[in-house]
């Protein structure tokens, strides 16, 4: 159940709206911006990763909509011509509302009921919308029952609720995803160069949660991560990860996001050790660099034989993001003995297209070969930093698929 609001009394044509993405969406209030547009009139809507419904192409009729990426649901709208992708950085994207390139008139939260501090909270997500509230003239908050109240309540003081609404619904879910016999064998590889007391960021998937399955083994890990899913709590109840030797937040996970299933929810709901920051914190290039054995596990589209990364087009659509990898790659590089570590498949499911490419051709380079280190597929691991141009390459098509490698011989020699 949940209340109905006249949003016409507090958004104005021409206004700029942000709300929070993910499953954090305040899906009441977002579900009312789409069947109210008309009354409202035109708008301009930023969104993070979606996975809701809510957002359909006709939409466009009142709506202009852009996003950082095309993560979720969000490469459909792409695809349909339906919304504009805006490449940036994850660290700078709450500067950017900050300072208004990002336009934000009014601010759309999702907040938990109040807590043992009497005080909503921003519940699973603190991404951006910080600085969103701050900075928009309306604050529209939808309180869920179900929202589970963590530490990130003294994020919002100063920033005041212009309008609420009560609602009791079920968060959206991102299930655990499927690990195959590829996905294992990539997991293997990477697992290699995850130490005791390393502080690891992960993004999600099926790569990501088999890497953390080989970690039984490991002492005192971190976590220091943009997102976290299900897959860590069992790292945690086993005394694995326990955040101990992180020079900051020594003792807590630090994240911008929960996202996954309920098990996951119901870990943050009041957990003191998980510490929920924005992601001009999280992202940071001055935070990560303090971590010692930084070990950033990031995926990809496809990576060239000089170490480029394409995490945005595949074959012409638009997928994936800058996003966050830039930033972590960075910050694994600046930290003593971190360790940047980029995890693919090496080709497509079929095995017909190879995601080893002599050159990137076809998508952007969201990761350039100065920052390489390493590369790992189902076929090994390709360390990459402080070799030449030609040691890179022969090592890329060591852990091309067979199938391949002949090939990429070839374009290689025709250079």
């Amino acid at each position: 159940m949940s209340q109905a609001i006249d949003l016409t009394r507090y958004i104005k044509p021409d206004d700029s709206l942000v709300w929070t993405q993910t499953t954090a969406e305040p899906l009441t209030l977002t579900e009312e911006v789409v069947a109210q547009r008309r009354a409202i009139g035109p708008c301009s809507v930023f969104v993070g990763a979606t996975y809701s419904q809510t957002l359909q192409p006709t939409h466009v009729d009142y709506l202009k909509l852009s996003s950082f990426g095309g993560f979720g649901l969000n490469s459909r709208l792409i695809q349909a011509g339906a919304l504009d992708v805006l490449p940036l950085h994850c660290s700078a994207l709450g500067e950017l509302i900050t300072s208004g390139v990002i336009g934000c008139d009014v601010a759309l939260l999702q907040l938990s009921p109040p807590g043992p501090d009497g005080k909503h909270s921003l519940g699973i997500s603190a991404d951006y919308m910080v600085e969103a509230a701050r900075r928009a003239r309306v604050v529209i908050a939808e309180v869920n029952q179900q929202m589970p109240w963590t530490h990130t309540s003294g994020l919002l003081d100063g920033i005041t609720i212009h309008a609420s609404v009560q609602s009791d619904r079920p968060l959206l879910e991102l299930p655990v995803s499927p690990i195959g016999e590829v996905e294992t064998r990539i997991a293997k590889h990477a697992a290699e160069f995850v130490d005791d007391r390393a502080v690891l960021e992960l993004g999600l998937g099926a790569i990501p949660e088999a890497i953390l399955r080989l970690l039984h083994d490991r002492l005192d890990l971190g976590i220091h991560s943009g997102v976290l899913g299900d897959a860590v709590i069992d790292l945690v109840h086993k005394g694995i990860v326990t955040n101990a030797y992180k020079a900051i937040d020594a003792g807590k996970i630090t994240t911008a996001s929960l996202l996954g299933t309920q098990r996951l929810y119901a870990f943050g709901s009041g957990n003191a050790q998980l510490n929920l920051r924005p992601y001009g914190y999280t992202h940071a290039h001055r935070n990560l660099a303090q971590l010692s054995q930084f070990t950033a596990i990031n995926s990809a589209i496809e990576v060239d034989l000089t170490g480029q990364v394409n995490a945005e087009v595949a074959q012409g659509r638009y997928i994936g993001a800058t996003g966050g990898l830039v930033d972590f790659v960075r910050g694994a590089l600046a930290s003593p003995a971190g360790r940047s570590i980029i995890a693919l498949p090496s080709t497509t499911r079929d095995v017909s297209v190879s995601r080893i490419v002599n050159r990137i051709k076809d998508g952007p380079v969201t990761c350039t070969r100065s920052d390489a280190d390493v590369v790992v597929t189902e076929w090994g691991a390709a360390q990459l930093r402080g070799k030449s141009l030609a040691q890179r390459a022969r090592a890329m098509i060591q852990i091309a698929h067979p199938a391949h490698r002949e090939a990429l011989e070839r374009e290689l020699a025709d250079d």
